[in-house]
């Protein structure tokens, strides 16, 4: 715990005091590790969203039929994505894909002695390989979240377009009168604070690998274990002080 609250002090310290020193991070480093965590997501994001979307039209339509309620379909489809199922589901996607890749790379440049190399060269790792990487994580979370809650609110319309000839515009003016510019700010601060939690501890775990390949495996898995467990925990804290505001 020590090592990873004095990793995150780094990482403040490199962003905050470093370019008012004259060691601002690379912005083209920054920008590649947007396209690599955040940009070939996007499939898996859309293909996610979607599915739910669909699911939680489906289950609410069977339910909400039964009371002649099927109107509100479209209510709990846009509230549930905002609120809940958009930042958690998109950041678990983002955990198994990116926080991973990020925690085998690091590792394999630890037992490689890459990042020994790097010290000796006088270039920190803190600076040249985890705030581009934090910076990227904390950018396109977010950005996912709210690509990802248009495509599953979509997956929604199709279930109450063609299965309960729902037109379009009824659809979408249910969403919009449903949810309130709250709920949207709510999911996105859920998604910094888990984009937040995922790369520091790949990173922190990626860090501190030892023992050659064998090690990188199992940092890999503890970090995707702990990473969930993490935005869990980090989703009920943010849900229960949002509810009793």
């Amino acid at each position: 715990m020590k090592k990873y609250l004095t990793l995150n002090g780094q990482i403040l310290y490199w962003l905050l005091v470093g370019p008012a020193r004259g060691q601002p991070v690379k912005f083209f480093q920054v920008i590649h590790q947007m396209m690599r965590i955040g940009a070939k997501a996007v499939p898996m994001a859309a293909l996610t969203s979607f599915s739910i979307g669909l699911t939680l039209a489906m289950q609410g339509a069977h339910e909400l039929q039964r009371m002649g309620a099927e109107m509100y379909v479209p209510n709990l489809v846009s509230v549930s994505l905002l609120r809940e199922l958009g930042p958690l589901l998109i950041a678990v996607i983002v955990i198994g894909r990116s926080g991973s890749a990020v925690t085998a790379e690091l590792g394999t440049m630890k037992v490689s002695e890459e990042i020994e190399a790097l010290q000796v060269m006088a270039i920190n790792p803190i600076r040249f390989l985890v705030v581009p990487r934090f910076l990227a994580m904390v950018i396109m979370l977010p950005v996912l979240t709210v690509f990802g809650n248009y495509v599953g609110m979509f997956g929604g319309w199709t279930i109450c377009h063609f299965a309960l000839e729902m037109n379009t515009a009824t659809y979408v003016m249910r969403s919009v009168e449903a949810c309130q510019m709250s709920d949207l700010y709510t999911g996105l601060l859920k998604s910094l604070v888990f984009g937040w939690l995922v790369i520091t501890i790949a990173c922190h775990t990626g860090l501190e690998v030892e023992g050659g390949a064998e090690g990188v495996g199992t940092a890999t898995t503890a970090s995707v274990v702990y990473s969930i467990l993490a935005v869990l925990v980090a989703n009920a804290i943010l849900t229960s002080f949002f509810f009793f505001m």
